[in-house]
């Protein structure tokens, strides 16, 4: 039996809250929220891959410490815009 749509964003949200790492949490988990029921299926099919990436290796890409693969680039891009914006103070 497959995923149904519904049951799929409820998963990848659960999955971007619940991270290994604490930061990756707030920054995975607040972007979900935001854009995930939003995302065509390609962003979403590349979005659940992300999530299955190590927070070890995240982390320094969203950070810009190191680069993201190709295949993740934008994504990561975006991703980490979103959070820098959210950080910011006054926000």
């Amino acid at each position: 039996m497959s995923e149904t749509a519904e049951a799929r964003l409820k998963r990848m949200q659960m999955r971007s809250w619940r991270r290994g790492t604490k930061e990756m949490d707030l920054v995975l988990g607040p972007y979900a929220e935001v854009h995930l029921a939003a995302m065509d299926a390609d962003t979403l099919d590349l979005y659940d891959a992300l999530l299955a990436e190590n927070d070890q290796d995240l982390l320094p890409w969203v950070l810009g410490q190191q680069p993201a693969p190709e295949r993740f680039a934008a994504l990561i891009g975006h991703i980490g815009d979103y959070a820098r914006r959210r950080l910011q103070p006054g926000r």
